[in-house]
């Protein structure tokens, strides 16, 4: 309870000085937090926000479980194979570091104006955190615990599944839920630039009409939604690697 007091401080100073200033600034463009609060309440309940939200949430996981499917074994052959990780990595952190929001107009006429591209964009901007990351965790394995393993007969497979993978799996879940931060940046950018699925379609509805508080509305929804997802992976996270605090 302790540790909560100076983020419940922090959130009350915040919203305390964005009701003062918008209510001091008297800018249509900028209103002040107790509508924009009840304007949340009302969006919700409307059946565009609905359909938005069902969109959205399936362009993002369609997009975050090909970024686990490849990233991981990406990833993992990156850290047990040394030609491959030469291979790779340049790539790999040529695209982290890379401004992946200028990528996606090149992906609408290759992959449409709808939402392959906005999976493709979350994908982008998702897969190359877990392979990263799944790499570190392979490099640090115990030499000795595989070793172990071949001495008694164990396959490439049981070794992967039963040692390699519990062992990095620390680094594993710091990479996704690393990755579902950017992965959601990537379902909005994405959404926006195509301007006509999901929550890109309601901001740029928002924007072109002028309906401000339902601008800041779903601002605030989506930063919700965004805190709720990483509070499950952060749960999953402490759940899954209990056992490999100590290797």
């Amino acid at each position: 309870m302790v540790k909560q007091k100076p983020v419940v401080l922090s959130l009350l100073a915040w919203a305390v000085l964005w009701e003062l200033a918008a209510r001091y600034a008297a800018n249509d463009m900028f209103p002040a937090l107790s509508a924009v609060v009840q304007t949340a309440f009302e969006l919700v309940g409307l059946q565009s926000f609905k359909n938005a939200l069902l969109i959205t949430a399936r362009a993002f996981a369609i997009g975050m479980l090909l970024s686990v499917l490849v990233g991981i074994p990406v990833g993992a052959l990156m850290g047990r194979f040394k030609p491959v990780d030469r291979i790779l990595n340049v790539w790999v952190n040529i695209f982290i570091s890379a401004p992946l929001t200028a990528v996606v107009p090149a992906l609408m006429p290759i992959l449409g104006i709808g939402e392959a591209t906005v999976v493709a964009t979350v994908f982008l901007f998702a897969v190359w955190v877990i392979i990263i990351d799944t790499r570190e965790g392979m490099v640090g394995i115990n030499r000795s615990l595989l070793e172990m393993a071949r001495s008694l007969g164990a396959s490439r497979w049981q070794m992967f599944t039963q040692i390699m993978l519990p062992s990095a799996m620390p680094e594993v879940m710091t990479g996704i839920r690393l990755s579902v931060v950017r992965g959601i940046k990537g379902v909005i950018i994405g959404q926006i630039v195509v301007a006509v699925v999901g929550f890109g379609a309601l901001f740029e509805s928002y924007l072109h009409s002028f309906e401000m508080a339902r601008f800041w509305a779903l601002v605030m929804i989506v930063f919700l939604l965004g805190m709720v997802m990483m509070g499950l992976i952060g749960l999953a996270e402490r759940r899954l690697t209990r056992h490999a605090r100590v290797r």
